[in-house]
């Protein structure tokens, strides 16, 4: 199962990466599994916390020779809970990491946009050295989330959206990657 989810982050459309720890246990009934992807807000409650770790993170994203940048756009940061990782799965048929056209990302969205977890998802914006950051944050598994944009003038359309689960333990800075 797969689980996609946009969102609006200062008037542009993030892809907003929602994942939830784990999928069906092994032999469960398929109710109890879709009942533990189901939208709970006391599933987010642990990321409210605060926290002594952080996330410095740079996009370095290249393909095929064409250079991509996140410069001045959104990255969101999403934890994960049973409902976020199904729409994690729906939209990047991944719960680690996915970098595919943002297009195809924003095609996937599933019907079920009217859950609220704005509140508890975190955002910033990359530098224009491609740099983001977030600190304060508790122990626990996150989605990074940004689009990137080619570098190349003329490369419109091409836009890339870019997931990567990153897990804190121990109040640990993550040196991230994207």
């Amino acid at each position: 199962m797969s689980a996609r989810l946009v969102c609006a982050v200062g008037g542009f459309l993030l892809l907003g990466a929602c994942a939830s720890p784990g999928g069906p246990t092994p032999g469960a009934p398929a109710s109890t599994a879709a009942a533990s992807a189901a939208f709970r807000a006391a599933d987010f409650t642990w990321s409210q916390a605060a926290g002594k770790g952080g996330i410095d993170g740079q996009l370095a994203y290249s393909q095929a020779g064409q250079a991509f940048t996140c410069a001045n756009s959104a990255v969101v940061l999403t934890p994960e809970t049973p409902w976020v990782k199904r729409r994690m799965m729906i939209l990047y048929n991944s719960e680690q990491s996915a970098a595919l056209p943002a297009a195809e990302v924003r095609g996937r969205t599933p019907p079920e946009r009217s859950q609220d977890y704005s509140a508890f998802v975190r955002r910033t914006t990359c530098d224009a050295q491609n740099h983001f950051a977030f600190s304060a944050l508790p122990d626990g598994a996150w989605f990074v989330i940004t689009v990137a944009k080619p570098v190349a003038p003329g490369a419109a359309g091409r836009d890339v959206a870019i997931m990567r689960r990153v897990t804190l333990r121990n109040g640990q800075m993550a040196k991230v990657k994207l």
